[in-house]
């Protein structure tokens, strides 16, 4: 059975949530649970009487039973959990207060003899810090002072940090704001709570909704208004053309370029369905009278502009390597944020390879900086709407929006000098970014089924080595994660070898079959006489100073 159930029924007691130990734990970070309020943000500021939906659940539950393992949907139902603790504890009734907490703790009965029970139980691992630290009446203002002491793992360090950052965005709020707030999740916010008996069933209902199938996609329905608009003598070459582009790039890249497409025409970020905004801020323009144009000016040029991004198969007479070696950096971001700028580049300036050069270089310098900074994705959407603003005005080379402050120079200088392996997002590509200006190689691209980062001074050396007469704790503390102390390998980690001594680290896991002596970073290393100190002191600032230079910080 599915069914679209309010918020204020979930947490109700029709449903006894609990999450079965296979599962994997609680993993979204301050940048999902932003997202997540800031769509019910954008919600709340829109029509008073449209419902919003979350999404669904995929639950074990037997009819006329609250019991209801969670097969999917754990990410969503822990996060409102964690909202709903942040604005009881931010309520200043009483009577409000204690509402509130009966959506995230069941009442007990004494008459009954029934305890007082989350209506959402975490794993056996996390479930005692969750109902501590979130569940129970004003445990969430204990995180402000507290913070993630005594988390014990990421989850639990999950759960603080997320509690924590909507604690401080929410009491910035009106109180009447976050009730209204409150009142939209309990009247017009709803999941669809997919239902079976059967733990197989349930599974195989979860695969057929997350991996099987050919479900419509915006991209279709698209299709059906753009064709269906044109004259009956033009449906079929036209078709063919939409057909040709969308097999040129598969259908789920196919499906992407619209959302790029629309974050071009519109210059800001999405705030509803795809469904509603592309046809609102992109067809509009074409149809009922420029339809034809639409497939010939936009979606052919920029499905052909996505190819050659994605592929790296730029052509041109000169500095084609170079632009082919910007998409090649820019696709080892987490993040495909940059694709509308680099889209509309390509789509307008294909023909000037030396321009495109210098653009996608101030392009890859702004995307590299936030990726080091891990900038949120709302600030990191935001300078690239701006961009794209100042673009549309004739600005390109020159665009203000290119440029890094002060701070943000400062503040990418700092990560750089830090503890970069402990970056786990951000370590290899600051490593390769390094081999290359070391190498002056620029576009330099290994062929290597496997590149990792390691260390030359081990974390854990064993107490009798060569590397704890060498270094003090504290020098290991200083040195150990540092950009000094790290090489690139093409190669698994053996823990046993990465303990050599140094010089049987070089000859025996630095070299030989499996070693890395084509990384310039490490052929650095393998020159070395001995791995100092003193040696990592007059080797940090150099290799600082190569990635300063790099991007002009």
């Amino acid at each position: 059975e599915a069914h679209e159930v309010p918020l204020s029924k979930v947490f109700g007691s029709d449903f006894d949530f609990v999450i079965p130990e296979y599962q994997r734990p609680y993993a979204w970070e301050i940048d999902q649970v932003r997202q997540l309020l800031e769509d019910l943000t954008d919600a709340l500021d829109r029509d008073a009487e449209e419902p919003y939906f979350l999404g669904s659940v995929v639950l074990v539950k037997t009819l006329g039973s609250p019991a209801a393992e969670v097969i999917d949907g754990q990410q969503r139902l822990t996060s409102l959990t964690i909202l709903l603790a942040v604005l009881r504890d931010l309520t200043s009734g009483d009577e409000l207060r204690r509402e509130i907490q009966t959506l995230i703790t069941e009442q007990g009965s004494k008459a009954l003899n029934r305890p007082a029970k989350p209506r959402l139980r975490l794993r056996a691992r996390d479930a005692e810090f969750f109902e501590a630290r979130v569940q129970r009446y004003g445990s969430v203002e204990t995180l402000l002072t507290a913070g993630s002491g005594g988390a014990s793992n990421d989850s639990q360090r999950a759960i603080c940090a997320n509690a924590v950052d909507l604690y401080h965005t929410l009491s910035s709020w009106p109180e009447e704001r976050r009730l209204a707030l409150l009142q939209m999740l309990m009247a017009r916010t709803f999941l669809v709570v997919v239902r079976t008996a059967d733990l197989n069933s349930a599974h195989r209902i979860f695969s057929v909704m997350n991996a099987r199938g050919l479900d419509l996609t915006p991209a279709d329905i698209f299709k059906s208004l753009v064709i269906g608009d044109l004259p009956d003598g033009e449906r079929a070459t036209y078709a063919d053309l939409w057909e040709n582009a969308e097999e040129l790039l598969g259908r789920d890249d196919f499906a992407d370029l619209f959302l790029h497409i629309r974050m071009i025409f519109a210059k800001a970020r999405g705030r509803r369905e795809l469904l509603k905004e592309f046809p609102e801020q992109v067809l509009s323009r074409y149809l009922p009278t420029k339809t034809a144009q639409f497939v010939d000016d936009v979606l052919v040029p920029y499905a052909n502009a996505y190819k050659t991004i994605r592929d790296r198969t730029y052509v041109a007479t000169e500095r084609a390597s170079n632009v082919n070696a910007w998409f090649e950096r820019l696709s080892q971001l987490d993040n495909n944020d940059w694709r509308p700028i680099a889209l509309w580049a390509l789509r307008n300036h294909s023909d000037d390879s030396a321009w495109l050069d210098q653009f996608l270089q101030r392009l890859e310098r702004l995307a590299a900086s936030m990726f080091i900074r891990r900038a949120y994705t709302t600030p990191r959407i935001q300078r690239y709407v701006e961009l794209l603003r100042e673009l549309e005005t004739g600005r390109g080379l020159d665009a203000s929006s290119f440029d890094l402050t002060a701070g943000e120079r400062n503040e990418t200088v700092r990560h750089l000098d830090g503890d970069v392996y402990l970056a786990q997002k951000t370590r290899k590509y600051v490593l390769l970014r390094l081999d290359e200006a070391l190498a002056n190689n620029p576009g330099v691209v290994y062929d290597h089924a496997i590149i990792t980062v390691e260390h030359v001074l081990p974390q854990t050396p064993p107490v009798v080595s060569e590397w704890r007469s060498s270094f003090t704790d504290d020098e290991r503390d200083q040195w150990t994660h540092r950009l000094a102390n790290l090489v690139l390998l093409n190669r698994t980690k053996n823990s046993e070898a990465q303990n050599y001594d140094f010089a049987t680290k070089k000859s025996k896991y630095f070299t030989g079959a499996n070693g890395v002596a084509t990384f310039a970073v490490t052929s650095q290393v393998l020159s070395t006489a001995e791995w100092t100190p003193e040696g990592l002191s007059e080797r940090q600032p150099t290799l600082l100073a190569t990635l300063q230079k790099l991007w002009d910080l």
